[in-house]
């Protein structure tokens, strides 16, 4: 069988769906082995980016389909994803596209009903590189010229116009289209509306009309309607599907870890040292002063979502921490790309609480929090906050250190959402043995619910039950799950970071993989009817 799959984050690492498909693609590799074709934007040819460290070119990969694309007028580099498994990747320049946007929008209006009159922003970028991935994905189908069963996979709205291609120009491809979040369910809970209490009330179509987002709904669910088998990553998800797009999800396919991504052994107790010696560091600078030796770190990472990704929580819960006067000194990070001009020369100099220069310093979010809410480092708070503005892709200027690389050192971790379809953080946290506190309004959180009920972090994975209306109850669950944790001694840790790993060795990818193969199925067996 031969698998297509793309998405905007294919080499470009933005979030989650990078987590996804980088850390599923070893187990895609050993089920088909380079046979296996990944779709990404060439956001050097397009952008004038820098060379992406995610992709190293190939010219003697399919060189004869190269020519082939050539004589075509395709645009597209060819190589491999520098990822586990190393599976193959074409880097697309889809530009000469907008010149054919309109027709483009017209005939798939046509043909499937998608709304982009009302489009604007980001909507024509991502609709043609999808369309243009589909062109992609039809040429490379045409010319293996084979009896193998073929299925291509979209991943979210952005790459909703490739299914639409892909059914309309070779049929008998089984198509897969993925949505990791409704755009309606993510823009609701952004824009402050319960999205809970109330959920059973909300019309799809409706909402798009009142958040401006009508384009990007149609498109959504117009592929959601269109796919051969419509997925989501967790059951929360699919009710918004249900609710939201009118359409049931066919299957649900939770994200899964791959665990060559943490280090084993000697190894990872020298990344773990090497992060540690970073972490207090950076934190000494800012903080302007020496730090205890047995200070604990945790912290908060993810898009700047304020109230989806519960920033607005975890800064509440560290006030009510250090209302509760710890023992130990906590230093709470907050690795959280921002608006920022870069690193500080001198850190601790203007203020001491940021280690980049923000743009607009005094609207800055978690500049007003900490103020109001007198989080501000003094030598006498036994809780600081750290706020790292910045992308940790190792050329931050201040760590110089991947997220990864980081996290590897921390003691626990927060991430208190809101709304999180899957929420690879709180994964990726256990996974690297740090245990964590998330809620059960994220994929993830639930899944573990389901695995051992009530939980609490000596588990490994506290889940707070969240609602829209027990603000306190979740801020106080936090404060206490990280109070009680800084109090257990260095063995009890030690014990309680173990049980973090093993509840992520339950969600590796051999485990999670095969409902992926049943998700193929499914499309390939509408496919064949087709035929």
């Amino acid at each position: 069988m031969y698998i297509f799959e793309t998405s905007w984050e294919v080499c470009n690492r933005v979030g989650g769906i990078y987590a996804v498909l980088s850390t599923r693609a070893a187990e895609m590799q050993r089920m088909a082995k380079d046979k296996v074709f990944f779709v990404g934007p060439d956001l050097e040819a397009i952008f004038g980016a820098a060379p992406s460290p995610y992709f190293t070119e190939v010219k003697s990969l399919l060189p004869a389909w190269q020519k082939q694309a050539q004589k075509e007028g395709l645009k597209v580099r060819v190589g491999r994803w520098n990822i586990p498994g190393r599976p193959i990747a074409v880097l697309i320049d889809f530009r000469d596209y907008y010149a054919e946007k309109d027709k483009i929008y017209f005939h798939v209006w046509e043909q499937f009903g998608v709304k982009s009159h009302a489009a604007y922003g980001d909507y024509d970028e991502s609709s043609l590189f999808g369309y243009y991935a589909g062109r992609v994905m039809e040429s490379i189908y045409r010319w293996l010229d084979t009896k193998e069963e073929c299925v291509a996979h979209f991943n979210e709205w952005q790459t909703a116009f490739g299914l639409f291609y892909i059914r309309e120009h070779a049929p008998k491809i089984g198509t897969l289209f993925t949505t990791h979040a409704t755009g309606i369910g993510r823009s609701i809970a952004g824009n402050g509306k319960p999205l809970y209490d109330f959920f059973e009330g909300y019309n799809g179509n409706q909402m798009a009309e009142e958040l401006n987002m009508t384009s990007k709904h149609s498109a959504e669910r117009e592929a959601a309607h269109a796919a051969d088998c419509f997925t989501t990553v967790s059951e929360i998800t699919a009710k918004e599907c249900k609710q939201l797009l009118d359409k049931p999800v066919d299957i649900v396919t939770p994200n899964g870890f791959e665990p060559d991504f943490v280090a084993k052994g000697k190894a990872f107790g020298e990344k773990r040292e090497t992060a540690r010696k970073a972490l207090r560091q950076v934190a000494e600078r800012v903080c302007g002063y020496s730090l205890p030796e047995d200070a604990m770190y945790c912290c908060i990472s993810g898009r700047f979502e304020w109230k989806n990704k519960g920033i607005d929580a975890y800064m509440h819960a560290l006030r009510a921490l250090a209302d509760r006067q710890p023992e130990r000194t906590i230093v709470a990070y907050l690795m959280i790309p921002g608006w920022h001009a870069g690193p500080k020369n001198i850190l601790g100099q203007d203020d001491h609480l940021t280690t980049h220069s923000l743009c607009d310093y005094r609207n800055n979010p978690v500049v007003q929090q900490a103020q109001q809410l007198g989080l501000w480092n003094r030598p006498d708070q036994h809780v600081k906050i750290i706020y790292v503005p910045s992308y940790l892709n190792g050329d931050d200027g201040i760590f110089n250190m991947p997220y990864y690389d980081l996290l590897i050192g921390m003691d626990a971790t927060v991430f208190p959402s809101y709304y999180e379809p899957w929420g690879y953080t709180p994964l990726e946290s256990a996974a690297f043995h740090v245990p964590t506190v998330t809620t059960n309004l994220s994929g993830f959180g639930q899944w573990v619910e389901s695995l051992q009920g009530e939980s609490h972090i000596e588990s490994g994975v506290e889940v707070v039950g969240r609602t829209d209306s027990n603000w306190h109850e979740v801020i106080t669950r936090i404060a206490d799950a990280l109070l009680r944790y800084s109090r257990l001694t260095a063995e009890e840790q030690e014990q309680v970071r173990k049980n973090a790993w093993a509840i992520s060795e339950k969600a590796e990818w051999k485990h999670f993989f095969p409902i992926y193969k049943e998700a193929y199925q499914i499309a390939l067996k509408k496919a064949n009817a087709r035929k």
